[in-house]
Order: C-alpha cells, then sequence, then structure tokens
C-alpha cells in the first residue's frame, strides 16, 4: 500500500543519492528509433483499446488541462493523449516519447505502480523535484487478463488546482474497461481460430447457428456433401436450422431440450439418391454458461455402409458356401443313382417322357454345381469356343420347360464370335439368365435372344417382355439371399456375375416395372480375327 510513509523514505533516499531537487528530472533510458517504431507495434492493440476509452473521455472534458501518458510495463512511455499545449508543457520537462520512468529519476506514480502493482496517486509536494509540486500523477495498471502480469500502465497528468478527487477512481474504472475489451478480443481471436479451423476442415462439413437456431456460417465441404449450389446455401445463411428436416430435429434437441447428439446416423436424400452421414451437434457456452453457438459437424458415411454392407455380404457368402458344399454332396450321390438307374432302365423299357425326366434330372445337377460353387473355387479351364453351339445346348435343356410354361423363344443370331471361356460355367451363366426371364413370365410372353458384336465383344442380349423391376430392386441385385421370389435363394444373378467377371466381361441390366427386363453380357473377343466370325440373316 502506497501511504505518505512511503513516500517521505523514497523522497529521503533520493536526497542521499545526491539529486537536485532544483533540477528537472534526468531519463537515463530512452527507445528511440526502430526501438520504439518496434514497441509501439507491438503495443498497437492495446494502445487501439485505450485510446478508444481515453478519447471517450477527453470528449467528455474538453478544454481541461489533462494529459493521459500511456507506457510498456518497463515503465516506457509511448504515446500521449490530451491537449496539445499541455503535451507541449509537458514535453518541456523532458517527459517525452520512449523515455523510462523508474526510481533513479525520483518517486513517480508510473515507476511505483509498476513496482507494487496498484494505483498510485502523487500530487504537489509529494514529487521530489520542486518543478514538478504544480503537478497531480495517478497511474493505474492493466493488467493482462490471461497471465496476470502488468501489461502497460495509463497515466492522467493535471494542475493540482484542477485536481478532483475522484480522478483515481475514474482512471481505475478505465483501466478495468480496457482489461475486458482486451480480454473480449482474445476470445473473439481464439474464437475466431477456432472457427476457422472448423471451416477449413476437409474432412467434415460444419454448420454453425447462434442460440436461437438461425444459421450463421457453414464450410465448403458441408455444401458438397448435400450437393448445394452457392444460392441454395447462400439460402441457409440467416434461416432457421429447425426446417430443415433431419438435420434441424437434431439442433433442436440440443437447443431446445439440452439432449446430447454425438455419433447420429442420418439418411438423407441427396440428388435423388439415399446418402448416409454421421451428425455431431455440440453446444458453445460462455463463461457465464450461457449458449452462445451451435456446432454441427456432418461426415459423409455412404461408402463406409456400402463397405460394411458389402462385408455382410461376404459374411453371408462364406455361410452360403459351407452350407452349400455340404447339401451339394448329400444330393449329389442319390441323385447320380437315380439318373444312373433311369439310363439303364431307358435302354430296355423306353419309359414315357424318359428324354423329359433325364433333361430336369441334368438340370437338377446344374443346380447342386451351383451350391459348389458356391462352397469353393472351381477350376476354371478356358478354351476358345463359339457362342453359338453353347448358346443352342442351353436352349435345347431350357425350351421344353419355356413350351410348357406358355413362352414363345425368339432368336436373332446375327453374329458368332470366337470367345475364350470355360464352356460349362457360360452354360451355368446363360441358364440361370434364362430361367430369371421365365420366372418374370408366370402367365407367358416372350423372351428374345440375340446374338451379336458390339464394341469389339461379343454380345448376349436376354429380354423378356414380363412384370420388370423396381429401382430398389435391382440396386440390390446380386446380394446374397435377396430374392422376391417366394421359393428364390438369392444366389443365381450372384453366380452369373461372378462368372461374368471371371472371363473379364461385363453385364448391363435394363428393366422397369411392367415392360419386362433385358440383360446383356459382353464377352471379350478369343484370339480368333474379329472378321471370321460366322453371320447370319
Amino acid at each position: 500500500m502506497i501511504d505518505q510513509t512511503l513516500i517521505q523514505q523514497m523522497n529521503r533516499q533520493s536526497a542521499l543519492r545526491g539529486l537536485d531537487p532544483d533540477r528537472l528530472p534526468v531519463f537515463r533510458e530512452r527507445l528511440a528509433g526502430a526501438a520504439l517504431a518496434g514497441r509501439l507495434a507491438e503495443y498497437e492493440e492495446v494502445i487501439a483499446v485505450i485510446s478508444f476509452f481515453v478519447d471517450r473521455f477527453l470528449a467528455s472534458v474538453p478544454g481541461d488541462p489533462i494529459v493521459i501518458l500511456i507506457s510498456d510495463d518497463q515503465g516506457h512511455v509511448l504515446t500521449f493523449k490530451g491537449n496539445a499545449s499541455i503535451i507541449d508543457t509537458v514535453k518541456m520537462l523532458g517527459i517525452v516519447e520512449g523515455v523510462r520512468f523508474d526510481d533513479e529519476i525520483g518517486i513517480n506514480a508510473l515507476d511505483l505502480c509498476l513496482r507494487y502493482g496498484e494505483p498510485v496517486r502523487l500530487s504537489g509536494e509529494d514529487h521530489y523535484q520542486r518543478v514538478l509540486h504544480r503537478i497531480a500523477c495517478c497511474t493505474a495498471p492493466v493488467f493482462d487478463g490471461q497471465s496476470g502480469r502488468i501489461l502497460c500502465t495509463l497515466s492522467f497528468m493535471t494542475d493540482v488546482s484542477v485536481e478532483h478527487p475522484h480522478l483515481l477512481a475514474l482512471l481505475c474504472t478505465m483501466t478495468d474497461s480496457v482489461e475486458r475489451e482486451l480480454q473480449l478480443r482474445r476470445q473473439n481471436t481464439q474464437l475466431q481460430i477456432l472457427n476457422q479451423v472448423l471451416l477449413d476442415t476437409k474432412y467434415y462439413g460444419v454448420l454453425i447457428t447462434d442460440a436461437s437456431g438461425t444459421v450463421v456460417e457453414m464450410n465448403g465441404h458441408l455444401q458438397d456433401a448435400l450437393d448445394l449450389d452457392d444460392r441454395q446455401a447462400e439460402a441457409w445463411i440467416g434461416s432457421s436450422i429447425f426446417g430443415m428436416e433431419e438435420i434441424g430435429e437434431r439442433f433442436r434437441g440440443v437447443i431446445l431440450r439440452q439432449e446430447a447428439c454425438v455419433g447420429a446416423e442420418l439418411s438423407i436424400a441427396v440428388g435423388g439418391a439415399p446418402r448416409h452421414y454421421l451428425l455431431d451437434v455440440v453446444p458453445i457456452y460462455d463463461r457465464a454458461s450461457t449458449l452462445v453457438r451451435v456446432v454441427g459437424s456432418l461426415r459423409d458415411i455412404t461408402e463406409m455402409k456400402s463397405t460394411e454392407e458389402l462385408l455382410r455380404n461376404t459374411e453371408k457368402l462364406v455361410f452360403a458356401g459351407q452350407v452349400a458344399v455340404s447339401i451339394a454332396h448329400e444330393i449329389r450321390n442319390p441323385l447320380t443313382t437315380v439318373k444312373g438307374m433311369l439310363q439303364l432302365a431307358g435302354r430296355e423299357t423306353k419309359p414315357l417322357h424318359y428324354g423329359m425326366m433325364m433333361s430336369e434330372l441334368e438340370r437338377m445337377n446344374l443346380i447342386v454345381s451351383e451350391f459348389m460353387i458356391l462352397g469353393k473355387p472351381q477350376a476354371v479351364r478356358f478354351r476358345e469356343e463359339r457362342c453359338l453351339p453353347i448358346l443352342q445346348e442351353v436352349l435345347g435343356i431350357f425350351e421344353i420347360q419355356a413350351t410348357m410354361n406358355g413362352i414363345v423363344i425368339r432368336r436373332d443370331f446375327v453374329r458368332d464370335l470366337p470367345i475364350r471361356c470355360d464352356r460349362n460355367q457360360i452354360k451355368q451363366a446363360l441358364l440361370n439368365l434364362l430361367k430369371n426371364a421365365m420366372e418374370a413370365l408366370p402367365y407367358g410372353g416372350e423372351i428374345e435372344i440375340r446374338l451379336d458384336e458390339v464394341d469389339g465383344c461379343q454380345r448376349i442380349r436376354i429380354a423378356d417382355d414380363g412384370e420388370g423391376m423396381t429401382e430398389e430392386v435391382l440396386r440390390r441385385l446380386g446380394e446374397p439371399f435377396h430374392t422376391t421370389r417366394p421359393d428364390g435363394n438369392g444366389l443365381g444373378f450372384m453366380i452369373v456375375r461372378r462368372i461374368v467377371d471371371a472371363h473379364r466381361g461385363r453385364i448391363a441390366i435394363r428393366s422397369e416395372k411392367g415392360s419386362g427386363t433385358a440383360v446383356e453380357i459382353f464377352l471379350p473377343i478369343g484370339s480368333g480375327p474379329a472378321d471370321e466370325g460366322d453371320r447370319f440373316a
């Protein structure tokens, strides 16, 4: 605490050091040139904040002989504020920009303030030098709200004849305001940095609202994730988040009901297709525990969900394979016996419908082979073959059943080309597609089969005029155990796709509900030149 006893003691010490009270204060240290410019640059924001409050104060007391000094944390005068003529008078006393107030010049309020960390008032004869006996000086520290150290000082100098008793109290009020403003600016800067970090992330879409749910900002990644054009994104800013379906409901829970929202899975239609997202919504509170912002981060997990679905399908496939091998072995043994006995009886008695029974047994054998493909990899033997003989063999097996179901098969063989393939696997793939086409025609109809060349590939096109498929069924085509047939197993098309992939071919499917389905298989042409293929009218 600065009291009169301390002031008198310090004045006695000044006399013992040989300071002449009749001379002007002599400043032993001064910042000049680049050093002063550097210090001013360092304190630029602090000076700007202090100047705002000082200018408002000076405007309220125009003409009063008051000079205001701003110093750094070492006591160097940085700048002056106040009446220009009074500032000139102060400078005549040697108090100019850059000089440092310390105890070497005699007792002064600025040095005491820095030394004891509290407001100080010296008036008249409190000063050691007689030239300062007409001056009253009040100095208050400005503290750094983060570190607690003195950041700078603010001093009022005026004539003792006009000194107001509450001048020091007014000065302390001003420094409190400066400290709050500097702290607020620092918080705003930190918030802006955090805000920028959030908005600049390349991995999350970020959406920020105020406490009432009004959108104040979003980043480009959110715009991309939700497929918003610039006009739509601008329309979101300033609008209520509550009207935005799935996302808005999560924000409503956080803002109005204080519910947690971490890792919420959303499904939102974007561009006509469903996409999957993970949403976190985090409330931001100030020191008074008042909600100031709500930040939502949105991550597109559509690919991850697709991968998870693929893994689930793979697990199903592994299980199906294990079951299939077991079933296939159990069926194949009695099937071989029945087929052998029927062939033996056929030579002697020629039973009725012998050909049909043998055909059905052969088809059962093919079904068992499908199970075997699921259970373990099959040895694929590629040879150069022609498509037409393979297709004709398949039709020989399939036509009887088609006729019994009232189905007409139309052939359009334009060009037959050599392909490198495993004959049995291609037969199986074609038979599965023909069986699917037949199942789409429960009341009869037409199946068109076309053989031609497209884009340097042998194309086999199988089209029916049946019931067709919806977009959802078409999208899930090929998933294990996904079927629309009561007696289906969902494995047929998956096997077709696996066979075609093994032959480095591709499949194209077009289907419309109520209009039928067309499946096209494209197989690479074999080693034989393309122009050697047979042509058909």
